[in-house]
């Protein structure tokens, strides 16, 4: 760990830091920068390639490739003269464009100073900026990151489908399963909210101080800006938004956001299951020599993958409506209370990444303890009393349910008490013998089945 990490105030850049690595990518400070270097650059380079603004200095390809560099060739030590600059202007955005006019006077391009940041206001910039590291982000790393992680979900289903196992509703025993299958609802769980992350692309808009495209009608009115906007912001691979205030109302930055909430509940009940049938001993953890569990109880191997998975999707769950809360509000035409909140937006996927890689090595250690499954189920005879009241209401026998209800509830039953029940039942022969040969592995209905679905 480095110095800079030990010192960090976040476990997220201290900590965690080798296990998001990837996301500074999408949502780090330099990213940002550099994301908005290439919105303006691009903008530029997009009105001198549009034919209809006559009123650009003319320009060839060579020097449009030498434009390009400017955001293709950023890196850190770009990234710190706009910080230079931003100490100067105590703006943002305003250093980004101080900086590139810089650049093209570099490179001999000086009359086109004064046509970057034309007709835009900085939320133009941000917005689109923030629109566009958010879509590579959920593009490029968390849907495949989650399909990946699914797919390890249901190989566990697939694989443990033949196993019966007791289930447990309100901690009690309930009807029998299949552990596979009992992974199999995760896994068709979480692609539910895949699916749903997959449709949640982003958007952005780019009209001007209060979105009435002011400034470029002045410009020339002849021009239809929304339609050359729109072919601007779909370069980018996002939604165009036409109709807005200052700020782009941020409903589907939200909405991804609540699907990722949504995807968080169902891997905070992953996590919680796995820590409980690892706490009844019905998953083992395969141990590693060296590793600690306890400082003072030696024998202890906990759950700590999945503890650690828990408390980082609470992290990001208690963040998520804050920012979501903040982001869909704004006083009149734009406030600036969103800025600071939107420099958080990547630690919502940041705490539910190292969630994913706490789960993905918690998963990775478990094995079933065949042997303790088999055990318990074998010992609850009395889990049959639904095949039983189920059979006698074939039968057409009166109060089947209640009836079975005086004889197990709250009552264990081994083989033998089973077996006198069934052999005193009146009910046919066939039925009786069907009975008779159940056992309480056997009874898991279509659990191997739905396990081994596609």
């Amino acid at each position: 760990m480095t110095k800079e990490s030990l010192l960090s105030i976040s476990p997220i850049d201290g900590r965690y830091k080798n296990k998001i690595k990837e996301l500074e990518n999408y949502f780090s400070e330099f990213a940002l920068i550099k994301t908005r270097v290439e919105v303006e650059i691009r903008w530029l380079l997009f009105l001198l390639n549009t034919k209809s603004f006559k009123f650009l200095p003319s320009t060839n390809k060579n020097q449009h490739k030498k434009i390009e560099k400017i955001y293709l060739n950023f890196n850190l030590k770009e990234a710190s003269k706009v910080k230079s600059i931003e100490k100067i202007t105590n703006h943002d955005v305003k250093a980004v464009e101080v900086y590139i006019v810089k650049q093209l006077e570099s490179v001999g391009l000086s009359k086109l100073s004064e046509f970057v940041h034309i007709c835009c206001t900085s939320e133009d910039i941000n917005n689109l900026s923030y629109a566009l590291m958010v879509e590579r982000y959920r593009t490029e790393c968390l849907l495949p990151n989650l399909k990946s992680f699914n797919k390890e979900i249901n190989k566990m289903a697939v694989k443990w489908a033949n196993i019966s196992m007791l289930s447990f509703t309100h901690g009690q025993k309930a009807s029998p399963t299949s552990l596979g299958k009992e992974f199999k609802n995760f896994y068709h769980r979480i692609s539910f909210h895949q699916n749903k992350i997959n449709e949640s692309k982003q958007s952005a808009k780019f009209n001007g101080a209060v979105g009435n495209f002011n400034a470029h009608y002045v410009l020339d009115f002849k021009i239809d800006w929304p339609k050359i906007t729109k072919k601007f912001i779909s370069s980018f691979n996002l939604e165009y938004s036409l109709i807005s205030s200052q700020i782009e109302f941020k409903d589907n930055l939200v909405f991804l956001l609540s699907n990722v909430e949504n995807l968080n509940n169902v891997l905070l009940d992953l996590s919680k299951d796995a820590w409980l049938y690892i706490s009844k001993d019905y998953l083992k953890q395969k141990i590693s020599s060296t590793e600690v569990g306890s400082s003072t109880m030696p024998h202890k191997v906990n759950p700590i993958d999945f503890e650690n998975a828990e408390g980082n999707l609470s992290l990001s769950n208690s963040l998520i409506p804050a920012v979501k809360n903040k982001l869909q509000i704004s006083r009149l035409q734009r406030d600036l209370s969103d800025s600071t909140v939107s420099r958080n937006i990547g630690l919502c996927f940041a705490y539910l990444e190292i969630s994913l890689n706490s789960l993905n090595k918690g998963l990775k250690k478990l094995e079933p303890n065949k042997k303790k499954i088999k055990e318990e189920l074998q010992e609850s005879w009395e889990v049959l009393a639904e095949a039983i009241q189920t059979v006698m209401r074939k039968n057409k026998i009166s109060n089947s349910y209640d009836t079975i209800k005086k004889l197990t509830r709250g009552k264990e039953l081994n083989k033998e008490s089973y077996r006198n029940l069934i052999e005193n039942l009146p009910i046919n022969e066939v039925d009786k013998t069907k009975l008779l040969k159940l056992t309480p592995i056997q009874y898991t209905g279509l659990a191997s089945y739905l396990a081994k679905l596609k």
